[in-house]
């Protein structure tokens, strides 16, 4: 039985009719919800849904019996994470729960992206419980751009601070395609995975496809980091939240999103979503 936790989340839905469209039997895939009414349609099709919080230990190990391999969509409350995967964890491990696959983030062991610490705090604490688990260190999500996409083509710039830090992003559907790959193998491989898009790009490639497909100049402006929480702050962003934004592109400006792996690909058995296919949905062409 394979369950998935945040299972009305992006990534989780699309992982659990991942599951049914492989074949897996509806009855052998528990969705692991907050709210069960938000899983209706999964229950329609015959999926176990199963109410649990994060923060209910209990609820946690009443959902997982049962289970053997967990597909744990790391919670989405920066800050609480640690606690709330720890309970995931404690749950699994009363559960007797064979494989945890863990959604982590890009080279979190030596990465300066500030979500990294409660990722590579997870990978320990799957460690020191002693569960057989497959990591897969996600890059960034296609669909993270969506506004930015949609406001240069309207004004005919894109702003940031990422320098010509290189991004390998892929589609959540490319991500989910992969952990369907890993959640049905016969034999799943312990480990880390790094996962990302075939080919990695700058903004200043996400400009000229973006220019490409509108048929206007896109030009992308590379500002200073002060100058990109000023920026921010101007259109409504809290401080806190445009430092952080900015601290993002700067982690990418130091690399933190060039993985250089292909195992994305490898797992799905096809080619990545490209940025040129990205913007052309994105601007709904």
């Amino acid at each position: 039985m394979i369950a998935v936790t945040g299972a009305t989340g992006h990534l989780g839905r699309l992982v659990v009719t991942g599951l049914l469209d492989a074949g897996v039997p509806a009855a052998e895939v528990v969705a692991v919800v907050r709210t069960p009414d938000k899983a209706a349609d999964l229950a329609a099709r015959g999926v176990q849904v199963r109410q649990a919080d994060y923060t209910d230990r209990a609820a946690l190990q009443a959902a997982l019996q049962g289970v053997d391999r967990l597909l744990l969509v790391s919670g989405s409350e920066v800050g609480q994470r640690v606690a709330q995967h720890t309970n995931v964890l404690q749950a699994a491990k009363a559960a007797g729960v064979d494989l945890v696959v863990y959604t982590s983030a890009p080279k979190a062991d030596d990465t300066p992206l500030p979500l990294a610490p409660e990722h590579i705090a997870t990978e320990r604490l799957i460690a020191d419980f002693g569960i057989p688990a497959v990591v897969l260190r996600n890059n960034w999500y296609f669909e993270n751009y969506d506004q930015q996409i949609g406001q240069a083509a309207a004004t005919g710039e894109l702003t940031g601070s990422a320098g010509q830090g290189r991004i390998a992003a892929a589609t959540r559907e490319d991500f989910a395609a992969a952990t369907v790959a890993v959640l049905t193998a016969e034999q799943p491989t312990p480990g880390i995975v790094e996962l990302g898009g075939d080919d990695a790009w700058t903004l200043s490639d996400l400009a000229a496809a973006i220019a490409a497909e509108t048929g206007r100049e896109v030009t992308y402006r590379d500002l200073s980091p002060e100058e990109h929480v000023r920026s921010l702050v101007a259109v409504g962003l809290p401080e806190g939240t445009a430092q952080f934004v900015a601290g993002l592109d700067q982690a990418i400006a130091q690399g933190a999103l060039d993985t250089g792996s292909r195992a994305l690909s490898g797992l799905t058995g096809r080619p990545t979503t490209t940025l040129a296919e990205y913007v052309r949905t994105a601007l709904g062409r």
